[in-house]
């Protein structure tokens, strides 16, 4: 079943347009993939960037939008990311990046296409883990710069992902929380109060 893309906002595509074609438009270089460019290059494949604030002993989880991210295509390969920012101002490009979470993404993304029920492709950052998820989220018609993961949604994280836990492998959010509770929460040290 094919995923649901939610569409990006206007304002976030133009400034990821105006960052590519003007070299004046940004203030950081280009990723080498991008200055030594041959032909167009083209933004696709927005996905809202949620943040995982806090997981909480019970597993359930703060969520915030923290900006759009765009997959950078030359030819028929993404080679760079773009992202995107909410400012007071509106959405502003924030930067563009290389590296294996550009190529990660796109292998969940393809093997998601492959799953029975449709879903609602998003990230999901987990900071305190240095952790990066691609979260299917069940409601194909959410809003997708709001909500928090459903116990019945899929986070397959991507590589490299924290020791332990598999690149690749989908995980029900109801399954993949508590690990990172234990993983989040610091331990208890002996003889200190509960």
């Amino acid at each position: 079943m094919p995923l649901r893309v939610p569409p990006a906002p206007a304002p976030a595509l133009r400034s990821v347009l105006t960052a590519l074609s003007s070299p004046t438009a940004v203030h950081e270089d280009r990723t080498p993939a991008l200055l030594g460019a041959q032909g167009p290059a083209t933004p696709e494949l927005p996905l809202p960037v949620h943040v995982l604030d806090r997981v909480t002993a019970q597993g359930a989880a703060a969520t915030r939008l923290a900006g759009w991210r765009f997959h950078i295509r030359l030819g028929d390969r993404a080679v760079a990311a773009a992202e995107t920012m909410l400012t007071p101002d509106g959405w502003a490009f924030s930067h563009f990046f290389e590296g294996p979470y550009v190529a990660s993404t796109e292998r969940a993304l393809r093997q998601a296409e492959s799953v029975p029920q449709a879903y609602q492709p998003r990230l999901l950052s987990v900071p305190e883990l240095y952790m990066l998820t691609l979260w299917l989220h069940g409601d194909c018609t959410a809003d997708a710069a709001t909500g928090h993961p459903a116990a019945t949604d899929l986070l397959v994280p991507l590589a490299p992902a924290p020791p332990g836990i598999a690149a690749h492998r989908p995980h029900r959010v109801a399954e993949l929380l508590p690990v990172l509770t234990h993983r989040v929460t610091p331990p208890r040290l002996l003889g200190s109060p509960a």
